[in-house]
Formats: structure tokens, sequence, C-alpha cells
């Protein structure tokens, strides 16, 4: 499993090939038994097998081709609904409409999530993370008809390969690794943290097609805009008002 992780690809293409329901259900049960916070299981998955189904997935998404031809798509979501309706139906009162119990419920779903995501791309599949989930909850939450105190929080596409694209660069592990306490970053520190990933031809190229100075300027004026994300944050407060995490 270590050189699984370790010489692992973001799988968007995949074979005309069904995953069996056995093996897809041996997965996520085994994935179940990731670390989570008071053996609550603060999470849901919706199994999505129906072409139809993805369609209606699909926008959400921004219509990413793969939410269409991926065999089964995973909408991995925080559930505190289970536990509170439990917590009801045994004379207990239940306080989980409030920002850390979503919190809580989000890493318990991350943590089950990457988990299946391990064990499917060591049964020989290929995964794919969705960050446009939250992007557009109440699409997903509309479609998949999710309830109060039910959240989606990642999205991954699963299916057997149809080609074995090259390995994305990491960051060096003393960029990310600090001993004992934080280290803050030396300009000199930046310049050689981010050297190998401004070196990469491809993305001098997309520096070159978006017509940037520099790498980070696509991130900050194309790829995640400061207005993109205060309008996104709003409408993830909205929606987590909606369906009654926060107040």
């Amino acid at each position: 499993m270590f050189d699984t992780v370790k010489n692992r690809r973001t799988i968007r293409k995949y074979l005309l090939k069904d995953i069996a329901p056995e093996m897809l259900n041996d997965l996520l049960e085994t994935s179940f038994r990731a670390s989570t916070m008071g053996g609550m299981q603060l999470y849901s998955v919706i199994v999505t097998r129906n072409a139809e189904m993805k369609e209606k997935l699909s926008p959400a998404h921004f219509n990413q081709p793969m939410v269409k031809n991926a065999p089964v798509v995973l909408t991995f979501c925080a559930d505190f609904r289970r536990f509170s309706k439990w917590c009801e139906q045994r004379n207990a009162v239940p306080g989980y409409n409030n920002l850390m119990s979503f919190m809580n419920a989000s890493m318990d779903t991350l943590l089950a999530a990457q988990t299946f995501c391990t064990l499917a791309e060591e049964a020989g599949l290929g995964i794919c993370y969705l960050g446009t989930t939250t992007y557009n909850p109440q699409m997903i939450i509309d479609t998949l008809q999710l309830p109060e105190l039910v959240f989606p929080i990642t999205t991954i596409t699963v299916g057997y390969p149809d080609d074995i694209p090259s390995q994305v660069d990491r960051l060096p592990l003393d960029a990310v690794v600090h001993q004992e306490v934080f280290h803050d970053y030396t300009s000199e520190d930046i310049d050689r943290i981010y050297s190998y990933k401004e070196s990469l031809p491809e993305n001098k190229q997309f520096i070159e097609e978006n017509k940037k100075e520099t790498l980070p300027q696509v991130f900050t004026d194309v790829r995640y805009t400061k207005k993109d994300n205060e309008f996104m944050s709003e409408n993830l407060l909205k929606v987590l008002r909606k369906q009654g995490f926060i107040e």
C-alpha cells in the first residue's frame, strides 16, 4: 500500500467496466473503520450509478466529464441527522445544530473518504476528488434530497483507469513538516520550496496561456480569485443555515 500511495495519480478517464456491488460495499465498509469522533460516524455516502442521476449531478460539478463517465459517483456527506434522531428516540437532547458540530462531522467525513480512496486504489481502481462539491452544495442537496443536518463535503468518481496520466508534483518534505513548533518561511525558503514547481514546463506554459508574469498570479487572478472565494463563502454560509448547522 505504501507504493500505491507514493505512485498515485488522479484518474479522470475510466474504462466502460462496472464495479461489482460486492467490491464497492467491501471497500466502503472497510473504509468506515477510519478514525471517527467518539465512535459516532458522522457521515453518510450517496452512491450514484444511474445515468440519469449522474446527468442531474453534473451541472453542480461544472459538467466535468468524469461525473457522467465514471461507473460510480460517491457523494460523502457530513451527517448529524442520524445521530440526532437516535438521541431524540432515546430521551436525549441533541445540540448539534452549530458550527463546531459541522466541523466535527466534516472531519469524520473526509477521514472516511480518504480511507476509501486509498483502499480503492490498492484494489486497482482510479479515483478523482471533486472540489466542486462545496461550490454548489444546494444543487447537490436538491438532487440527492439531503435533509436537515446533512451536508455534501466531497464527491469522488471511481472506476477502472482508462489511462495513466503523469504524476503531479508535490512540495518537498521540509516545506510542510515543522519540528516541535511552526517555523515561519523566509524569502529564501519560499524561493527554494517553490523553485521546482516554477521550473516545470507545464507550469511555464500555464503562465503564458493565462498571460501572467508568475505562477502565483495564475492562482490569485484566474483560478482561485478573492471575488470567487468571497461569493462561495457567502453561499456556503447560506446553505449551512438552511441545512440547520448554523443559525
